[in-house]
Formats: C-alpha cells, structure tokens, sequence
C-alpha cells in the first residue's frame, strides 16, 4: 500500500472559513496542488461562487481564496492509500487541526469538503468549539450530485 503525506495548508489571519479535504488525490499529489485532477469541481465552484477565474494559475488561485477569507488544508496529515479513493484509506493520521483553528481567530466554521473529511474531523477532533458543515465533495466520485447541486450548496455555506 503506498504511503501519502498532505500539504501544508494555505491560509492567512484573516480566514473565516476553513474548508477541509481528506486526503489529495493522485494528481493533486503529483502536481503538489490542492484539487488538481481536472473533473474535480473545486476550483470551478470556488472561481463562481468569489468570482475568479478557474483556470487562473495554481498560486493565484489560492490568493483569490485567501482574498475571499477561506483557508484550506486536509484533515488528515498522512495515511495509507492506493489511489485516490476514501474508502481505500488506511492507518489515517490527523493533521494538528486545532492548532491551526487556534491560529486562526476569525474562523466561524468549518467546510468539511466530503463525508469522508467530516468523518476522520469528528474522530480525530470531536470538540473544536466550531459549527462544522459536511458538504457533497467534489470528487466526480461523489456522482450522485450534480454540479448544480454541489454548487447551490457550497455557495450557501461559503456565503452564511
């Protein structure tokens, strides 16, 4: 089984709103960004939603969510996994979420992008002090909302 390792997340003081993932996918391991596999919504819910483009390059595109107060990282720091797929994850291990809450005062709430996030973010940290939203993920895995779905309710957490 192959060894994972998440990034570091991208954020700034003035966040207030984390949004959290699982684990990156292979192609957003490969290429070393957030979301990158191209039938992920991520980016093209996030660009419609702040009004940015989604194909603006990778560094832009976090400084736009930045712009917009939205932190982002992944619940879980390392894990085991053969693709890219949740159900697959094995031996997960927690990125240290509550300090990075901490660091980040404004936050009013944390997105958990998926079930899966939701799930290991109650396991590993079951009182954080913040309301926490699972939302459809945007994994093309997670087909059983369409786009226009995922986007009616990522925009209405993201502007509560």
């Amino acid at each position: 089984m192959e060894f994972r390792t998440s990034f570091p997340p991208s954020c700034d003081a003035r966040a207030n709103i984390l949004v959290l993932g699982s684990m990156p996918g292979e192609e957003s391991l490969r290429l070393r960004q957030y979301y990158a596999f191209r039938h992920n919504a991520f980016w093209r819910i996030m660009g419609t939603v702040f009004g940015f483009d989604p194909l603006l390059p990778y560094p832009v595109r976090l400084e736009k969510l930045r712009d917009s107060r939205v932190a982002l990282w992944d619940v879980l720091e390392c894990c085991e996994r053969p693709g890219s797929l949740d159900v697959a994850i094995r031996n997960p291990q927690p990125n240290d979420i509550a300090r990075l809450a901490a660091a980040l005062p404004e936050v009013r709430k944390i997105i958990c992008n998926g079930s899966a996030a939701g799930r290991y973010l109650v396991k590993f940290f079951p009182d954080l002090g913040l309301p926490v939203e699972i939302l459809p993920s945007t994994s093309p895995a997670a087909a059983r909302h369409t786009f226009g779905e995922k986007l009616a309710r990522w925009r209405t957490a993201l502007e509560s």
